[in-house]
């Protein structure tokens, strides 16, 4: 029996995160192969310069904790960032989903809804977002 492994990008509210990049905890759930009840293997949580914004702009080689799965999902993400995970075997799909279960079961029968669109502003620190606002008020 194969297990997939996919990870969805959780906000602090508990919906889907809106953006890939900036995700800072991710609930990784194990699928059997045949099974249609996906059960939460663990969680990752990264820091600021472990995100995937960041491992993607500095252009690192080296490994990010979501290789470790088969499937990401966040809202929205960059083109940059889904083929740099592809090339370690994560698959990044984006989605409108903001129900965390509900995103990994509409992934498993191919019924996800399709994703934001990316947008530069969620790759901001929200420091900077802040500055920005202020800058154009």
């Amino acid at each position: 029996m194969t297990t997939k492994l996919i990870a969805i990008a959780t906000g602090q509210d508990g919906r889907v995160s809106p953006h890939a990049g900036r995700a800072d905890h991710w609930h990784v759930y194990a699928v059997a192969t045949g099974d249609d009840h996906p059960e939460l293997a663990w969680e990752i949580r990264l820091t600021d310069t472990g995100s995937l914004h960041e491992w993607h702009v500095r252009d690192d080689a080296s490994r990010h904790p979501l290789h470790a799965v088969d499937v990401a999902i966040a809202g929205s993400a960059g083109e940059g960032v889904i083929r740099r995970l592809a090339e370690h075997g994560t698959q990044l799909v984006t989605t409108a989903e903001q129900a965390p279960l509900k995103a990994v079961f509409d992934y498993l029968v191919d019924t996800l809804k399709p994703g934001l669109p990316h947008e530069e502003e969620h790759c901001l620190r929200p420091e900077h977002r802040e500055q920005r606002k202020q800058e154009g008020a």
